[in-house]
């Protein structure tokens, strides 16, 4: 099989079920910036030293990217049909516990910080406003985006940034506080 179709060559793409849109739409800006954030959480795992105590870090990056796979797929249904409805409410509520469980460890924040750290924390950041941006783009479709995919976004981002605060505090890599000039 060909990985190139070249039914995109004149500006448009193919949704889930046939149906074509140019890729400039709103629709295909939302999977593409959820492809993309999926991308950048690929980063993490290769910034993230090989040692047990980030090994459910790993695991959980990985669920977060399966989840956004189904994200991508609802995105990529028309709207209105069952595959676009089709990303399950409740995924905000597992990010939530592991805010909760990963927050407990970190030291109480007092204070904005730059993105960075180390590695693994700034490659954290990274994904983090590309969440932000995929959330925009969902907020964007209005009624059109899946039921809870801005829920699910939201809480992502807020997710990956405690998680980038956990990854340099195990890491004993400071975090660098914003000071006005």
């Amino acid at each position: 099989m060909k990985i190139y179709t070249k039914t995109g060559d004149k500006g448009e793409t193919g949704l889930r079920g046939g149906s074509r849109l140019p890729k400039s739409d709103p629709r295909v800006q939302a999977y593409g910036d959820v492809d993309e954030l999926n991308a950048a959480l690929g980063l993490v795992p290769v910034s993230v030293p090989r040692r047990r105590a980030f090994s459910k870090l790993r695991l959980d990056l990985e669920r977060v990217q399966g989840q956004l796979f189904e994200l991508g797929a609802a995105l990529s249904s028309p709207a209105g049909t069952a595959e676009a409805a089709a990303f399950r409410a409740g995924s905000e509520l597992w990010l939530e516990a592991e805010i909760d469980r990963m927050t407990a460890d970190l030291p109480p924040l007092s204070h904005f910080i730059l993105p960075g750290g180390s590695q693994a924390g700034a490659a954290l950041h990274l994904a983090r406003t590309v969440c932000r941006r995929a959330e925009r783009a969902a907020v964007a479709l209005g009624k059109d985006a899946p039921p809870q995919s801005v829920v699910y976004l939201n809480r992502l981002s807020d997710f990956l940034f405690v998680c980038a605060r956990w990854a340099n505090n195990r890491l004993r890599s400071p975090e660098a506080r914003w000071r006005t000039p």
